[in-house]
C-alpha cells in the first residue's frame, strides 16, 4: 500500500530510506480513501575485520548491531484527480531502536575500548506526498518524503533511532500486474538528499537506492516471490565530523516475499512477510533484514482499482 521511507554507508552506517520497504505492488497507489499500515522491521548485522564506522560522533569497529523498529504509517488518498492521477499524503512515526556492541577506536577518558548501548524510543517522523497513475495492467507513482529531525536523539551515544538531520527522498516506482496471469513485476528507484547533523558536524552524501520484486499470485489470497535491493552512495560524506573521509557506501540484498490477503469482519487486510540477505557491503554493516507488514483501510472499504 505505502512504504516507510526511513534505515545505508553514511553516518551511523544507515540512511533514512529503509531499504526493502518497497517490493510487490511498489507502483500501485491505493484507491481514494484512508489507510493504516504497520511495518515491523528487524535487522541483524555486523562490521568485522579492520573496517570502521562513524557512530554517535565516534569511530568504532567490530560492530554487532540489532535493530527492531515499528513504523506506523497513515495514508490519505484524495478522491479528486490531479494531473490525471490520484494524490495521496503520508505520515510515518517510528518506534524502537538498535542494540549496539562495538570497539571504540579512540575511547574517551574513563571509557573502556569496548562499549555497548541500546535504546527504545521514538524516532524522527516522516511526511510525504505521492502521485499515482493507472493504465490497464500498469501502475506507477512519484513519491517525495521528508525526514523531520524532532525525534529523540542522544548526542554522543552509540544507539539512536533518530538521525538528527533534515533529509529528503524522491522515488519513482512502477508495477505491471496482470490478474489473469497472476504475475506482479515491480521496481522502484530514487535518491536521498541529506542535511548536516549539527550534533556531530557530519553531512551524509547523496544516496541512490533501488528495489525490485517478482511475485506470483495464487488466487486472491496468497502470493510468493523473490525480491531484492541495491544501495550506492553517489557523493561523499563531508563536514568537520567526517574524519573517515567521503566514506561512500554500498550494499546489495536478495530474498523472498510472501503475502496473504484476508478479511477481518468486512475490512480487507493485507499481510506481507519479506526477508533479505545482504552481500557486497562497503563502509557499512552487512546482515539479514526482515519486514512483517499489515495494512488495511480505515472506514468504508474503497472500490478496487480496475
Amino acid at each position: 500500500m505505502v512504504a516507510p521511507s526511513t534505515a545505508n554507508a553514511a553516518e551511523n552506517g544507515a540512511g533514512f530510506y529503509l531499504l526493502g520497504a518497497r517490493g510487490p505492488m511498489a507502483g500501485l497507489l491505493a484507491p481514494p480513501g484512508t489507510y493504516f499500515q504497520n511495518d515491523t522491521y528487524f535487522y541483524v548485522g555486523e562490521l568485522k575485520g579492520n573496517k570502521q564506522l562513524p557512530l554517535g560522533g565516534q569511530i568504532v569497529g567490530e560492530v554487532d548491531a540489532t535493530l527492531i523498529g515499528v513504523f506506523g504509517t497513515g495514508l490519505w488518498v484524495m478522491p479528486e484527480e490531479v494531473q490525471g492521477g490520484n494524490l495521496g499524503f503520508t505520515a510515518i512515526v517510528p518506534f524502537g531502536g538498535p542494540d549496539i556492541d562495538a570497539t571504540l577506536s579512540a575511547p574517551r577518558a574513563g571509557r573502556s575500548a569496548s562499549a555497548s548501548d541500546s535504546i527504545f524510543t521514538i524516532g524522527d517522523p516522516v511526511v510525504g506526498v505521492v502521485l499515482g497513475w493507472h493504465e490497464g495492467d500498469f501502475h506507477w507513482t512519484a513519491n517525495a518524503s521528508l525526514n523531520v529531525p524532532i525525534g529523540d536523539y542522544q548526542k554522543g551515544e552509540l544507539a539512536n533511532l533518530s538521525f538528527n538531520r533534515w533529509a529528503g527522498d524522491f522515488t519513482l516506482a512502477g508495477t505491471w500486474f496482470n490478474p489473469e496471469a497472476g504475475f506482479d513485476l515491480s521496481g522502484a528507484a530514487g535518491f536521498t538528499f541529506n542535511g548536516e547533523n549539527p550534533a556531530t558536524d557530519y553531512r551524509t552524501g547523496t544516496e541512490f537506492h533501488a528495489e525490485w520484486a517478482v511475485t506470483r499470485h495464487f488466487g486472491q489470497e496468497f502470493s510468493a516471490g523473490v525480491a531484492g535491493y541495491f544501495y550506492q552512495q553517489v557523493t561523499g560524506d563531508s563536514g568537520p565530523g567526517a574524519s573517515l573521509g567521503d566514506f561512500k557506501g554500498r550494499i546489495a540484498a536478495i530474498g523472498g516475499t510472501m503475502g496473504y490477503n484476508f478479511k477481518m469482519a468486512e475490512t480487507p487486510v493485507s499481510l506481507t512477510l519479506k526477508i533479505f540477505q545482504e552481500f557486497g557491503a562497503k563502509n557499512r554493516p552487512e546482515g539479514t533484514a526482515g519486514f512483517v507488514t499489515i495494512a488495511f483501510p480505515i472506514g468504508t472499504p474503497p472500490a478496487q482499482v480496475k
